[in-house]
């Protein structure tokens, strides 16, 4: 084989494997299936999903092959999201999601390196979340109010 060859094969191999690498792995874990059906819907769109019902068989699939990302309910019956997310914290991405508002509960996220968001908001932040560079950790500040949820004021607002 010619030097030429072999840098082809070589240049063949890597990019094979750098496509390979852009299919990502995630692991959704959430015990009622019926609210997150639209955010389940984006995922499989985005890469290979993998759904668990309940804290142990996430926990072992985090123990045994980590995802590239981890999307969780806060709420796991006895357990939490966050125990997830200190499984998974320094490999993998976590987006941990409520269906209510809960400021402590949303800081103690932030505060485990993992990013918080609405159930509500979830199924539309989920591109961004999963092919996007986000930052180390969620900056937002969850105690402020959200300024989408209201009409916004201006020389149009009687339009609304």
């Amino acid at each position: 084989m010619t030097s030429k060859a072999v840098e082809t094969a070589d240049y063949v191999g890597s990019r094979r494997a750098s496509v390979e690498r852009s299919i990502k792995e995630i692991l959704l874990v959430d015990p009622n299936m019926h609210s997150s059906g639209d955010a389940l819907n984006v995922l499989r769109l985005l890469g290979d999903v993998e759904v668990c019902r309940d804290f142990a068989a996430a926990r072992d699939r985090l123990l045994n092959q980590p995802p590239d990302i981890l999307i969780t309910n806060v709420r796991l019956h006895e357990y939490n999201g966050l125990h997830l997310v200190h499984l998974a914290t320094p490999h993998t991405r976590c987006i941990v999601y409520s269906h209510h508002d809960d400021l402590v509960l949303a800081r103690e996220v932030q505060a485990a390196g993992a990013f918080y968001e609405r159930s509500m908001r979830l199924s539309r932040s989920l591109t961004g979340y999963v092919n996007g560079d986000l930052p180390t950790h969620d900056r937002r500040d969850v105690a402020t109010i959200d300024r989408r949820r209201f009409p916004r004021g201006g020389r149009r607002s009687s339009d609304w």
